[in-house]
């Protein structure tokens, strides 16, 4: 019997250089060759197992849903309220505590500009972006109506909500490779919460 397969592995480890070339040449500048020679590969097993760098990035939409799948998952792992969830799914994608990765944030900014320039891009970003919205709503809406007793939010008053965090938290992103100089250390999370009264 073979040694069995390393595809996934290694798929994974290109998906990694590509982010790690981007957060410091952006996605211009990450070319196949510098690619390859930040995963210590050669550039030709770069493109056995990704045809093209748009397949790369594609992939990276993938790894990092995965990523924030699994920080949500371990953050809200002994969450026992509504508002406990929340909180959770706001300190996974904001804070910069235990498992956030600045560069996972630079990749994903990346991933939204290159979205408004390449539609099978954009196609991955608001699947990766479908998903997150339609956790937000239940949390969101067992939020309001247990915590805060408000009953059942209306479906446009939930919609104005989803869309309100999910706004934020892109901005926040934003902000956080092109201004962090201004900003203040740790203001996002603290902030979205605030505004949500947790």
């Amino acid at each position: 019997m073979g040694r069995p397969s390393n595809k996934s592995e290694r798929r994974a480890e290109i998906v990694q250089a590509m982010m790690q070339v981007m957060a410091v040449r952006g996605y211009e500048g990450a070319s196949i060759q510098a690619i390859a020679k930040q995963a210590g590969l050669a550039p030709g097993l770069i493109h056995y197992h990704f045809k093209t760098k748009q397949d790369i990035l594609l992939g990276s939409v993938t790894q990092l849903s995965n990523v924030l799948k699994g920080r949500y998952l371990s953050l809200s792992e002994n969450a026992e309220t509504s508002e406990d969830k929340l909180k959770a799914f706001i300190t996974a994608r904001l804070s910069k505590g235990e498992g956030a990765s600045q560069q996972a944030v630079v990749a994903w900014v990346m991933i939204g500009s290159e979205a408004v320039r390449q539609p099978e891009v954009k196609a991955a970003y608001l699947e990766a972006l479908r998903e997150q919205k339609a956790l937000l709503e239940d949390l969101l809406q067992d939020y309001f109506d247990t915590f805060l007793k408000k009953g059942k939010l209306n479906k446009k008053e939930l919609n104005s909500k989803v869309a309100f965090v999910m706004a934020f938290m892109e901005g926040a992103f934003s902000l956080s490779i092109t201004a962090q100089e201004i900003m203040p250390n740790s203001w996002a999370a603290d902030e979205l919460l605030s505004k949500l009264k947790i």
